[in-house]
């Protein structure tokens, strides 16, 4: 077991009070021996990463989806590399519902998320169009787009966008809306999904990650039930 990080010296500390106390690697390249390799890394270092697992012909669980939406050329070369590649449900439900209306027609697949603003902080969207969502009094729609854009734009925040357009129409027929929201205290994701066969909503509430509320505490359990899932002799669910 090893993981590998840009700051040694902080990935070792994260690690240190581990029971199996796994080894710190320098480069994505150094773990390739592992038969499954967990990315959970900056969209900018995700294709290293994939890429390193997949020309190995590993397992890759990745979590940063939006990334993956951008390098969907990836999926054929883990085909030809004998690798897989795994998306985790991250910080939303459902998508055993979603990849089941997928195998028929998907009319529509809209994705509503609302988080605190400090939780949209930085995204690269927010600074090319000079939105600010510090000091606001209501809620602000900050984007109005399909999953592809919404990666682009904010790429440390849209993974469970990701999901949803991964798992059923696609990144460009999934439409994502974003509030800044000063009135939840919750990162609040709305899904609607309108196919031949079925019609659903759903909605998840996720308390934000206190280090870093780009994100929400679920994601993480997520990727270690996928992890359970691999090995599992009773699972329940697709």
């Amino acid at each position: 077991m090893a993981v590998a990080s840009r700051d040694p010296e902080k990935a070792c500390a994260a690690v240190a009070n581990f029971i199996a106390l796994p080894s710190v690697k320098h480069t994505p390249a150094d773990l390739v021996d592992a038969d499954i390799i967990i990315e959970a890394a900056p969209a900018s270092a995700f294709r290293d990463i994939a890429g390193a697992a997949i020309k190995a012909g590993r397992t890759l669980v990745a979590c940063s989806g939006g990334a993956l939406m951008q390098n969907l050329d990836l999926v054929d070369k883990a085909n030809r590399f004998g690798a897989r590649i795994i998306v985790p449900t991250g910080g939303i439900i459902g998508l055993d519902a979603v990849r089941a209306v997928a195998l028929g027609e998907i009319h529509s697949a809209v994705i509503e998320t609302r988080k605190p603003p400090k939780g949209w902080v930085g995204a690269p969207y927010l600074d090319q169009h000079e939105i600010r969502v510090e000091g606001l009094n209501e809620a602000l729609c900050i984007f109005d787009g399909n999953a592809l854009e919404a990666a682009v734009g904010f790429p440390a925040n849209v993974n469970v966008a990701a999901a949803l357009a991964l798992a059923g129409a696609g990144p460009e027929k999934t439409r994502v809306k974003l509030y800044a929201d000063p009135g939840v205290q919750r990162n609040t994701h709305h899904i609607s999904v309108n196919s031949d066969i079925a019609r659903f909503s759903m909605t998840i509430e996720g308390l934000p990650d206190p280090d870093n509320p780009r994100t929400g505490l679920l994601p993480p359990r997520s990727v270690v039930a996928c992890l359970r899932g691999l090995k599992d002799t009773f699972r329940v669910g697709t």
